[in-house]
């Protein structure tokens, strides 16, 4: 007859790792409360937007994020990092996303819009991205809401006010 123990499952402890490497890094988007740091890298021989938590020292797991069939850039990212706001690229045509770390889902802001778009910039609470879009023949901006119904990105603690 043999014994059988089981222990509660712990957080691993997870060593510091180096924020910059052989690889090359670019286009850096920090959140707005400093912790986290996301950027395109070439990191396992793949381009993907990476997220870094400058506070603990290691790359944080984005599920979802980056897909094999698109090109992901020009990360924002919203106050706690909790949302983050990109370029994706499949078959040519970018979109604005948004990735939602909480969900682990990306949403496609931008399906069906005419002209180009560029450079997205979440707003701190991530309910608005200002981007760059070529509809009317040049480069203009463009403030799009995401709503009233999303979950904000708020500090812990703080209460949220609604325009």
């Amino acid at each position: 007859m043999g014994i059988v123990a089981a222990c509660s499952p712990t957080t691993p402890y997870q060593e510091p790792v180096a924020l910059n490497s052989r690889y090359t890094n670019e286009q850096p988007a920090l959140s707005g409360n400093g912790q986290f740091l996301a950027f395109v890298s070439n990191r396992d021989s793949d381009r993907k937007i990476v997220m870094y938590d400058l506070e603990k020292k290691y790359f944080v797991d984005l599920p979802g994020l980056n897909r094999p069939s698109a090109i992901a850039e020009n990360p924002s990212l919203s106050r706690t990092g909790r949302y983050i706001a990109y370029i994706a690229s499949d078959q040519g045509r970018p979109e604005i996303e948004v990735y939602d770390r909480a969900t682990k889902r990306s949403e496609i802001l931008t399906i069906g819009y005419r002209g180009w778009v560029r450079n997205p910039s979440i707003s701190p609470d991530g309910r608005y991205i200002v981007f760059e879009t070529s509809r009317r023949g040049q480069w203009d901006v463009e403030v799009l809401d995401r709503g009233p119904n999303i979950e904000l990105d708020i500090a812990e603690g703080s209460r949220s006010f609604r325009r």
